[in-house]
């Protein structure tokens, strides 16, 4: 087997990673190899699930993954916004050294932003592109032999790029290129790999609100945000249409499978027995105006849990089939979620208790690098091989996932920040990270490490803050109390650390200014 060239980042901390399963063992007989499903939610929080103690929503099957496997409680993403943690998902690298390291709509294109444009000239869609032959975890994985698929929201580049998921290692994508068209579970289209597919849907451009005069409380105002076919559904159904036509138990090729859900990301939407079933359990709320520029909803915390019930539902419908197909037991399933919850479009993450012991405010939650933005829950399951029920406390990130699974599917070596945590699934010694480092070329400009139980963060950079505060997370998870002034050689390691993680960006948009300037 050909050795995998990754593209080089400027930096430090880059290991070679190898394998340590017999690829020539495993690829003599794909029937060892196991099946490899990777679900990722969308803004879901750390204790929005019933394993992770949430009380209000209730989600059966993400809670059978945790009984029948393993649930990470020290678990992380590797940036709190979407962009740069799906590349790092993919990549293997950190923060400091991934290409995509904020959301970046890529403006200079034109009127990005402008829904119908959008839908009359392709060349708008998408966010900025990674490089061409980007080395991924799915292009690891189809040079092993897997069959390899994405059904989701990409958001790592845009159409007429290479930097889409076909062109990625992705034999087959269903779903959105472009996170800002994902603002609409009713979109107008969606992808089959490089293909617009129309849902019949009719424009409504995402950030809509309620017409002038309308009252708030009455269902009618509230029907044109509701259409035809709602993405989740569709990309659902060609989910099992990839299953269907690769199934293992016929071809004897193992399947690596990417879904990236766009819930529980806003806007809320939601329909059907679920949206019943919460209105009747939480009774009357208050609507959803769409004062925060995301769609109305007439009863946002019922139409929320509701988002994620049904998720929980369609999961539910994949564990049945891999069952009736007779392959689950020779399948690792990983689900976690891409960042913290939201603080707008009319979710309400305090109420939901939506982080657990994590702060749920703005400024501590999504797109900040505090615990609440950045600790997602993580459940890995694998029939015969994790044992049931068990809790671990390993630290681990979004960066150990293509370490990880390439040695468990056998694939070859690359260059990556990430430790392998298959020692950890398992029940074997498993080795730890000296710290995790974040950044995030958003918000004012942020760093972040985790040391063992220490948590040093910088914010505001770009406004010229240099200063970093300092938590002990084992005896202050909510980072309230900012030892930074009392611990001074601890502080003095976080800035090293920050300085020798960090490396100038491959993209200049995403290059970090210490000057204060942005």
């Amino acid at each position: 087997m050909k050795k995998n060239k990754l593209l080089l980042i400027p930096g430090v901390g880059l290991s070679v990673f190898h394998s340590g399963a017999s690829t020539a063992m495993m690829q003599s007989d794909s029937a060892f190899r196991p099946n490899i499903i990777l679900i990722l939610a969308d803004d879901l929080g750390y204790g929005e699930t019933g394993c992770y103690g949430q009380q209000k929503i209730e989600t059966p099957n993400i809670d059978r993954l945790a009984a029948e496997g393993m649930r990470f409680t020290q678990h992380y993403s590797s940036s709190p916004v979407s962009a740069p943690a799906r590349c790092s998902l993919l990549t293997g690298l950190h923060a400091g050294h991934s290409q995509i390291r904020g959301n970046d709509e890529w403006t200079e294109r034109g009127d990005v932003y402008n829904y119908r444009a959008m839908l009359a000239d392709s060349t708008l869609e998408g966010q900025r592109p990674m490089a061409d032959n980007t080395v991924t975890i799915a292009g690891l994985f189809k040079e092993a032999g897997y069959r390899t698929a994405m059904t989701g929201k990409w958001g790592l580049g845009a159409p007429h790029t290479g930097s889409i998921p076909d062109k990625s290692g992705f034999d087959y994508f269903y779903g959105y290129n472009c996170q800002r068209q994902a603002h609409t579970y009713y979109p107008v289209h969606l992808y089959e790999n490089t293909r617009r597919v129309l849902m019949g849907n009719d424009t409504v451009p995402p950030h809509t609100g309620l017409e002038p005069g309308v009252n708030p409380l009455d269902p009618e105002s509230y029907r044109k945000f509701t259409l035809h076919k709602n993405a989740g559904d569709a990309m659902e159904e060609a989910m099992f249409r990839f299953l269907e036509q690769n199934n293992p138990a016929l071809t004897g090729e193992p399947i690596f499978l990417y879904w990236a859900s766009p819930v529980s990301h806003v806007p809320i939407q939601a329909e059907g027995k679920w949206l019943d079933y919460y209105r009747n359990k939480f009774g009357p709320e208050e609507p959803y105006t769409g004062s925060s520029g995301y769609f109305p909803c007439l009863t946002p915390r019922a139409a929320y849990a509701a988002m994620i019930s049904g998720f929980d539902e369609q999961i539910g419908r994949l564990l049945e089939w891999l069952e009736k197909e007779g392959i689950s037991d020779n399948t690792l399933i990983i689900f976690t979620s891409d960042n913290g919850p939201s603080f707008s479009g009319g979710t309400d993450a305090e109420w939901f208790n939506s982080n657990g012991i994590y702060a749920e405010t703005f400024g501590r939650s999504k797109g900040f690098v505090y615990e609440g933005g950045i600790r997602v829950p993580m459940i890995a399951c694998w029939p015969g091989k994790i044992k049931p029920g068990t809790i671990s406390n390993h630290i681990s990130a979004f960066h150990d996932y293509l370490p990880t699974l390439c040695q468990v599917a056998g694939a070859d070596a690359t260059l990556t920040d990430g430790i392998s945590f298959l020692p950890e699934l398992l029940g074997k010694k498993q080795p730890s990270h000296k710290h995790l480092y974040w950044e995030l070329h958003e918000y004012g400009g942020q760093q972040a490490v985790r040391c063992g139980k220490w948590k040093g963060i910088r914010g505001d950079i770009f406004k010229g803050n240099m200063t970093i505060e300092l938590y002990n997370l084992k005896k202050d998870p909510g980072e309230l109390n900012n030892l930074a002034g009392r611990r001074k050689n601890m502080v003095r390691k976080m800035e090293r650390l920050m300085r020798e993680s960090h490396a100038p960006a491959a993209i200049e948009t995403f290059r970090f200014n210490f000057s204060g300037k942005q």
